[in-house]
């Protein structure tokens, strides 16, 4: 029997690896908001977050580690193509080189942590939101959102920032970086709160389908369990 994915679960995972690549790309430029110094990809990477949360609620954790292992792949596909494009010799007569290889030729440091960072980050925000609806017996999405979404996103500073910054910026200012990002991080996941909620309901309504993960390895490497 072939196994087949609804075209929602197909839009949504394309939306998920869309965000984290487009997200790896804007981390290059720093933005002021108000007070706060972030990167520009904390306007793009919280959504993966949230369509992490829709997907653990709707289908469960293993099409959540899925989707978490193609975005890495992907990742990992753009980051190389990108790193050869920056090695290859550039015409005489074209003048954006240097922009080029600012954007695209990312130190391999920044590269590691990225990529540590957003499984750890990613695996344990499905972890964490599929045992709190089965312990919770399917009720306060909400709260389940919002907490797994500080765990992930959390993990995810804490491992990116020492591993891309450290010797490069006093640790006073790397522990403030950590946790403002999961701070907005975990906001801006409050903010749009009530759109994920609806998303999700519409979802579980055409799809009929409300997974509950009671007899699931939880196991990240597991990944032939679909």
């Amino acid at each position: 029997m072939k196994k087949m994915v609804s075209l929602p679960f197909m839009l949504l995972g394309i939306l998920f690896v869309v965000c984290l690549v487009v997200s790896n790309l804007m981390e290059t430029k720093i933005i002021r908001l108000g007070p706060v110094t972030a990167t520009a990809g904390l306007l793009v990477f919280p959504i993966s977050y949230i369509i992490n949360d829709c997907i653990s609620e709707v289908w469960g954790y293993r099409k959540a580690r899925l989707i978490i292992w193609s975005g890495f792949a992907v990742n990992f596909l753009v980051v190389g193509l990108s790193q050869l494009a920056v090695c290859l010799p550039a015409a005489p007569f074209w003048e954006g080189e240097e922009s080029f290889n600012f954007v695209f030729g990312m130190a391999p440091r920044i590269v590691v942590a990225s990529l540590c960072a957003f499984l750890a980050g990613s695996f344990l925000n499905a972890y964490v939101m599929s045992r709190m609806k089965v312990s919770s017996g399917g009720r306060n999405f909400s709260l389940r959102a919002i907490v797994s979404t500080l765990v992930g996103e959390s993990a995810d500073s804490v491992i990116f920032f020492p591993i891309a910054f450290w010797g490069m910026l006093r640790g006073e200012e790397l522990m403030l970086m950590i946790i403002t990002q999961a701070i907005l991080k975990s906001a801006y996941e409050i903010i749009v709160l009530p759109a994920t909620v609806r998303v999700v309901r519409y979802v579980k309504k055409i799809e009929g389908n409300d997974a509950y993960d009671t007899n699931v390895s939880f196991n990240p490497f597991k990944i032939n369990d679909l």
